[in-house]
């Protein structure tokens, strides 16, 4: 029995649950369950399930998916299965990248693999019934109405209800924090923030005894909510590799053909009488094939040779020197054994954590590599990669104090001796550093000022492009995960919902195609001193 609609702090300036304070809150209330269902996203749903397994809880993963047109129609969609995840991953997808998104249509077909939960009654009207339709009723004064009118029509046509608690903060005290984090996301202050813009008080993570207090009349909807968390398990085989597959000749695979290249690279490199640098060749081959991941190399094996074709000026760097599999690949030109590199720097079978080969390019060819990427594995295969940018010392005492009223002016005074630190420094920020040694921010109203801008230390703010960082994937990305524009859509470029660390979680392996500007400083000045 928990509440099914819970939203975190990744909900972008909506919920304020972070999510291993929920999961500790989740293991004091005995839940065996917990469900995290962020507003049309799942930004933080691969932290959450780790957090969650490695508690002894199961992890729903869902997402609370609303209508563009009017957000109060709105449904919880909670994952049954792997199947289900992916359909859910793509339609948050369909509803960030399209325009003419329409929640009903997208709710009307394929939906054996996930709940929802609807507690609109617009929506609930419209969508065809099936076994996997619930209406969602929601016990709070603002809701009464509609939560009676939504309950006699499922009635009326023998649609299932269940218990739907929303959940926006662990304690009573957040809902102040919601105000404001609400001002900050309407960019308004915390006294002109439109009453339908807050949630209800009530709407706090609750324990089992609470909940049962508050549904007495109608047992049986909790009975339901029980019901369908049991039957939500999905798997994401969480840091297990998850690659996509590298085109090769019919007659080879995938390790025959790495073998026949990496060969090939060793004569052109070294002296075949080099007996050190074959038995290392040997063993890092063997590692590489014992971790499967012979196709992370001969992909960027092929995105190197790819830019050499072209002229492009590259380098390879980072751990991946270490390896002389890279070095004979040309992906990297540093000799490892004459430098005394080791391989298991770069890679051995205990890292967590997957390898990282950094290549890179000129700033003015970047995205023609990034390009032929795009076009060799599909535009469904490969996406960007987001970087979640959050609120530091500086960014969340000036948007704190804009809800509060402050002017710039006067933010601009205070913010100016305020470092580069993270948020939850500011509370001590006098006393910590040198430079707000004599600011004083014990008085109001830059006390309270400051203690609201410390819990929201780390916050997701918005999303933006890591800056080289770019994934391909087995089948459609959205198998995986959800997509969305960067803040500025204008620019068309589509990003994962996770960051590099989700990614990486996710058992998808990150290629980092960089962006250096003296590389195309040095192409140029070749060119010209070879120039007639």
């Amino acid at each position: 029995m928990i509440p099914l609609e819970i939203h975190s702090n990744y909900s972008m300036l909506r919920g304020t649950i972070r999510i291993d304070d929920l999961i500790e809150k989740a293991k004091e209330y005995k839940y065996h369950s917990v469900p995290l269902t962020d507003l049309n996203g799942m930004y933080g749903s691969v932290h959450f399930a780790k957090k969650a397994l490695e508690a002894g809880i199961n992890p729903i993963i869902g997402t609370v998916l609303d209508d563009p047109s009017n957000d109060s129609i709105y449904a919880v969609l909670l994952a049954k299965n792997n199947y289900g995840y992916s359909r859910i991953c793509h339609l948050i997808t369909q509803r960030k990248l399209n325009n003419d998104f329409s929640l009903v249509k997208a709710l009307s077909y394929e939906t054996k693999d996930f709940f929802i939960i609807t507690p609109s009654f617009e929506l609930l009207s419209k969508l065809p019934t099936t076994p996997n339709l619930y209406a969602g009723l929601i016990p709070t004064k603002k809701k009464s109405i509609n939560t009676r009118k939504v309950y006699e029509y499922a009635i009326q046509r023998g649609i299932k209800f269940t218990a739907l608690h929303p959940a926006y903060f662990l304690c009573t005290e957040d809902y102040k924090l919601h105000k404001v984090l609400t001002a900050i996301r309407l960019n308004t202050n915390i006294h002109s923030i439109p009453k339908n813009a807050l949630v209800d008080e009530g709407f706090i993570f609750k324990p089992v005894d609470e909940l049962k207090r508050v549904w007495n009349k109608k047992p049986e909807a909790l009975q339901t909510a029980k019901y369908i968390s049991d039957n939500c398990r999905v798997d994401l085989s969480l840091n297990k590799y998850k690659l996509a597959h590298f085109p090769v000749p019919a007659e080879e695979s995938s390790f025959s053909f790495l073998w026949k290249t990496v060969n090939e690279g060793f004569r052109e490199r070294y002296n075949s009488a080099n007996e050190e640098a074959r038995k290392r060749l040997d063993k890092e081959l063997f590692v590489i094939e014992e971790l499967n991941l012979i196709d992370y190399f001969l992909i960027v094996w092929d995105i190197v040779r790819e830019a050499k074709k072209r002229g492009m000026m590259i380098i390879g760097r980072g751990s991946a020197a270490n390896s002389i599999v890279a070095y004979c690949l040309g992906i990297t030109n540093v000799e490892p054994i004459k430098y005394k590199l080791y391989f298991e720097r770069f890679l051995n079978r205990g890292r967590s954590s997957p390898p990282d080969i950094d290549i890179d390019f000129s700033w003015k060819e970047r995205d023609e590599i990034i390009r032929y990427v795009f076009e060799k594995y599909g535009y469904d295969n490969v996406a960007m990669i987001s970087t979640h940018v959050t609120f530091r010392a500086r960014s969340a005492f000036r948007e704190v104090a804009k809800a509060f009223g402050i002017t710039d002016a006067e933010i601009s005074k205070i913010s100016k001796y305020i470092p580069w630190t993270n948020a939850s420094n500011l509370p001590n920020i006098s006393e910590m550093f040198p430079e707000s040694k004599n600011i004083n921010l014990k008085i109001e109203p830059w006390k309270t000022i400051i203690n609201f801008a410390a819990k929201i230390a780390n916050y997701p703010r918005y999303l933006s492009i890591h800056p080289g960082g770019i994934v391909i994937t087995p089948t459609k990305v959205t198998d995986y995960t959800a997509l969305e524009y960067t803040k500025n859509k204008g620019l068309g470029l589509i990003i994962t919902q996770p960051d590099m660390y989700g990614i990486e979680d996710l058992g998808l392996i990150k290629i980092d195609l960089l962006s250096q500007r003296s590389l195309g400083v040095l192409r140029d000045t070749m060119r010209r001193i070879k120039a007639p």
